[in-house]
């Protein structure tokens, strides 16, 4: 029996939970042709929002075509380029006049084809001479896409990576080839939200005002309760309320733990789940993530340690350069708080949530929250 909690990405509606007033706002802003910036936590479901857009315009808009390329892996400008051409090789046909066009593209810049012997993807690899090459290279893919004369619609997922180039002005260079498309439009996703915001907020950056901002928070409980239930009932199991409300305040109602946690229920197969039941497979999870947990130890300072620790025990902190939080967790001055704060959050372990009261920290992996809790 197929799990109905995925915890991979997209495979259909059906068991996709929720999210439809940001999916009717990205069709509107699809149909209209306006650019987005979607920015969200790690694990908080974009890609998997995207991937449900995309399924949603074959059905709505079958005449839009849709490309996602993630970025994540890219180090530099080239990297940037076979990905990109990478994801067009997949999204378009062989053998039709746009894809014979794109090949003849491909096959003039000498590359080495290949295929990843697990999906069977294409992997190209590219070697330029001059820097102006790779610039030749990128405008004219775009320019390739722009001139099939329809509608597409291109996601890049971790657009902030584009920061980590060595290359120097790639944000213009991007900026100047997608202002010149007419038949494209983007969707730039990102989970380092001070970058994302840096990059399409900053009025001193090339994307200043150029999309229109997509956000995405927690998945309201009503919602969530009505689909875990559904799930259950629909592969004739029962769960009671009570351990429905226990996993969504475990898990914060954090999209990616959330789903892991059912996941796990549900491959437990118990019939019958129950309070109990939700609290075994919490313990079988942090045991699980033991030994990664312990990787975290070796790799940040003990005042890291300990200051990750504090918040994990506090579940979320706002007042974290107050006198009472750093009495309590032994931890200094309030410029000492602020800079392990900084640390943590650079390297992804801490999330720094804004709003019209000030900033919350919390630790980012709802499962290692709870595992510090007990240290």
């Amino acid at each position: 029996m197929d799990n109905p909690f995925i915890i991979k990405s997209y495979e259909s509606k059906e068991l996709f939970c929720d999210r439809e007033e940001e999916l009717s706002l990205m069709m509107r802003n699809c149909a209209n042709h306006t650019d987005m910036t979607l920015i969200s936590q790690r694990r908080m479901g974009k890609t998997g929002l995207i991937l449900r857009l995309f399924d949603e315009l074959k059905d709505v808009s079958p005449e839009i075509h849709s490309i996602y390329v993630d970025i994540f892996a890219s180090r530099t400008i080239d990297d940037f380029i076979k990905l990109l051409a990478e994801a067009m090789m997949k999204s378009f046909r062989p053998k039709t006049s746009w894809g014979d066009r794109f090949m003849a593209f491909i096959k003039s810049l000498r590359p080495q084809l290949s295929f990843d012997s697990l999906t069977g993807d294409p992997q190209l690899q590219i070697a330029y001479q001059t820097v102006h090459e790779k610039e030749y290279t990128l405008r004219n893919l775009f320019e390739l896409l722009d001139s099939q004369g329809e509608q597409i619609v291109i996601a890049i997922d971790e657009f902030q990576q584009i920061r980590e180039y060595p290359e120097k002005n790639v944000e213009a260079l991007l900026r100047t080839y997608i202002q010149q498309t007419h038949n494209l439009t983007f969707i730039f996703c990102g989970s380092k939200k001070h970058l994302m915001t840096d990059i399409f907020a900053n009025a001193k950056k090339p994307f200043y005002s150029s999309t229109a901002f997509v956000s995405l928070g927690k998945i309201p409980e009503p919602s969530y309760t009505v689909f875990i239930r559904r799930q259950f009932n629909e592969h004739q199991r029962q769960i009671t309320d009570q351990a429905i409300q226990f996993i969504l305040e475990w898990t914060r109602r954090h999209t990616y733990y959330t789903q892991q946690l059912c996941h796990t229920l549900f491959a437990n197969g118990c019939t019958n789940v129950d309070i109990d039941d939700v609290k075994q497979a919490c313990n079988q999870l942090l045991t699980q993530g033991e030994a990664v947990y312990l990787q975290y130890r070796q790799l940040l300072t003990d005042k890291q340690w300990s200051y990750l620790i504090a918040i994990a025990k506090e579940g979320s902190a706002r007042k974290i350069m107050a006198a009472e939080f750093l009495k309590k967790y032994a931890i200094g001055t309030p410029s000492v708080s602020r800079r392990l704060a900084d640390a943590l959050c650079e390297k992804g372990l801490l999330n720094d949530d804004i709003d019209l009261n000030g900033t919350t920290y919390s630790v980012s992996d709802v499962f290692l929250s709870h595992w510090m809790e007990r240290q």
